[in-house]
């Protein structure tokens, strides 16, 4: 798995190894009485296959985003079927409780279609956190078998806060300096644009950061033309990423709404997951800091945690640098326990 994400086009005695020819098809999961798109990657003459819900993270083209189609076809190829749900609210970069029907949509539509009593679910950055709320509310975790979290976050309006003053909380109560991606505070804006943008700035104002948030840069700024003086100054301290101008407005909004952000917080939840759990965290994430998978492992019941793994080979979700021997043999521990689980539930 590890060669062949890396390269996809890669050959040879370990990139061939156990590869099934993979099939790609769209479908649809119905969650809160809406249709949602889905796609799912089915592996060519495994008949006995094990499933893994992948969701997608915060980004535009969910299911169709380029490392996650890259990502499914390869876990796919390893011999189980892959079924990736449209998580709409991040696709809009909005982490919302709504996300949760569907992946408990997705689970079951995926459970029914193998004939089976439970399917693993993989969650990448937010969604992982998602995942594992999801994991821990009996209204939606009855097809789950297990989770695995990749760059997932612990406690919304912590990770909010590291957005707003570069500075991580650890769960021993020690605090470190990081600046952070220079995204994560235009996704606490966008969010909230009411909070702050006069009304009559509201409509372009989403619409400029939305298109900014999916790198079109000039379409962002164009979109940005009909806001006031004022919203027009806000908005480029925005695009130039002059997040101390705003901190304490951003850290307002965090104390305003700490409340709900917490229903998508698996802080207070962990206690209740009852399924095997699997960590995974890139070490200089500065999206969702590595501190956020320490935070899950300390929050969850004794003998829930399989694995936790903080690897310098991965930089949020994705493979990061050139990996060193031991950072690649712990990737294939981490998976290979991943993939026995799956195995597990066939």
């Amino acid at each position: 798995m590890l060669v062949r994400f890396a390269d996809p086009a890669a050959s040879g005695a370990v990139a061939d190894l156990a590869r099934h020819e993979v099939v790609a098809t769209d479908t649809t999961v119905t969650a809160h009485g809406a249709t949602t798109r889905a796609r799912t990657y089915t592996p060519v003459g495994k008949s006995d296959a094990p499933g893994i819900v992948l969701l997608h993270g915060v980004h535009a083209k969910g299911i169709y985003e380029p490392r996650l189609q890259r990502f499914a076809q390869t876990i796919a190829a390893t011999g189980v079927v892959v079924m990736t749900p449209e998580l709409r609210e991040l696709a809009d970069y909005r982490i919302d409780p709504a996300s949760l029907e569907t992946i408990a949509a997705a689970t079951h539509a995926l459970g029914a279609k193998l004939g089976a009593e439970r399917v693993g679910v993989m969650g990448l950055s937010f969604a992982g956190g998602l995942a594992l709320v999801a994991a821990s509310d009996a209204r939606f975790n009855a097809d789950i078998g297990y989770v695995v979290a990749v760059g997932a976050h612990d406690d919304l309006p912590r990770v909010l806060r590291f957005f707003a003053t570069d500075t991580i909380e650890t769960p021993d109560g020690a605090r470190a300096a990081m600046h952070a991606h220079d995204y994560g505070p235009l996704v606490l804006v966008y969010a909230s644009i009411e909070d702050f943008f006069a009304p009559v700035d509201v409509p372009a104002a989403r619409e400029a950061l939305r298109l900014w948030l999916g790198e079109r840069f000039d379409d962002a700024r164009a979109a940005a033309k009909p806001l006031s003086p004022e919203g027009a100054a806000r908005m480029e301290k925005l695009f130039s990423h002059d997040v101390k101008s705003i901190a304490p407005e951003l850290l307002a909004e965090i104390e305003k709404k700490k409340d709900a952000m917490r229903a998508v917080s698996p802080h207070e939840h962990m206690k209740d997951v009852r399924v095997p759990v699997f960590l995974l965290h890139g070490a200089g994430d500065s999206v969702i800091p590595a501190s956020e998978t320490m935070w899950l492992a300390a929050d969850a019941p004794p003998g829930v945690v399989r694995e936790a793994l903080v690897s310098r080979a991965i930089e949020h979700v994705e493979l990061h640098g050139e990996p060193t021997a031991g950072d690649k043999w712990a990737l294939v521990h981490f998976m290979s326990a991943v993939l026995a689980e799956a195995d597990g539930l066939r």
